[in-house]
């Protein structure tokens, strides 16, 4: 890391050099000081209105607009002062830039330096970020999740924490204590569709079937959010549950487009739906068939 700040340090004060030596050397002045002062007068002039346009259209702040503006009057004035006469055949020469020349030979570095520590990665640059990170074991992940539910029994209140508990004992396929977790947490499921389907999820797994809470979770999902992918396939599977094919048909229609052509997912959505549409033409028992 130190070694690479050297080098770059060295590299941009070489390239500054070549910026810096005009700076260095005697420069003329105009020999007709008042052409001079006219110009740079009307450059700021300029200056101005550009800053007033920007500042009416937004893109520079009230407090920006006011600094600039004081700086840009503070030049009009000193270039408005008259200069001592200068004999019209001769030039008068003018002390090199020093203090400009030293400004850009040490500024720039740290401005670069600062730029890169800003924006850019300095960790890249570090042998140790670049290492691998250690392996996570299926018991650390087991450790991780125990410890989390062991704080919540500690501290119920918190129901972003059960949410992850949820999530997290689901990903481990305990879906009893994952739909429990949900429970707890239910001040902040009962706002969020994603979370209410979950939770109906899992508590059809659990209860063999979509019956009764699970369906009055969904009811909940659709409302918030009608046309949540993952709603509609679960209340598709509900209404399926229930024998209402119809139902599921216009729910899983809606699903199956936003699935990727060819994917195992799509395919098995695809089966399902052909299935229900089969089933929805067929009359239900005791309902005689029109002729």
């Amino acid at each position: 890391m130190t070694t690479f700040i050297a080098l770059a340090t060295f590299l941009i004060v070489v390239a500054a050099i070549p910026l810096a030596l005009p700076l260095l050397r005697e420069r003329s002045a105009p020999r007709d000081a008042a052409d001079r002062q006219a110009a740079n007068v009307a450059i700021l002039r300029d200056q101005m209105a550009e800053l007033e346009h920007d500042h009416r259209e937004g893109s520079l702040s009230d407090t920006d607009f006011e600094q600039a503006k004081k700086e840009l009057q503070k030049r009009l004035l000193e270039e408005a002062r008259p200069e001592t006469p200068v004999a019209p055949d001769v030039a008068r020469t003018l002390a090199p830039a020093k203090k400009t020349a030293l400004i850009i030979i040490v500024l720039l570095p740290m401005i670069s330096l600062g730029g890169y520590g800003l924006l850019g990665n300095p960790k890249a640059i570090d042998p140790a970020a670049r290492q691998p990170a250690p392996k996570v074991t299926a018991s650390d992940v087991e450790n991780m999740v125990a410890r989390l539910a062991n704080r919540l029994r500690e501290n119920p209140d918190d129901p972003k924490g059960w949410v992850m508990l949820a999530r997290s004992y689901k990903a481990l396929g305990r879906y009893a204590e994952a739909a429990e977790a949900y429970g707890k947490g239910f001040v902040l499921v009962e706002k969020d569709a994603e979370l209410l389907a979950d939770y109906a999820e899992l508590l059809a797994i659990t209860n063999n079937g979509f019956k009764g809470r699970p369906a009055e979770l969904l009811d909940k999902a659709l409302k918030l959010a009608p046309e949540d992918p993952q709603v509609l396939l679960l209340a598709g599977a509900a209404a399926g549950e229930r024998g209402d094919f119809r139902t599921a048909v216009t729910y899983w229609e809606k699903v199956l487009p936003l699935m990727e052509p060819g994917s195992e997912e799509a395919e098995a959505l695809g089966a399902a739906l052909e299935r229900a549409r089969e089933a929805a033409k067929r009359p239900k028992p005791g309902k005689p068939q029109g002729k």
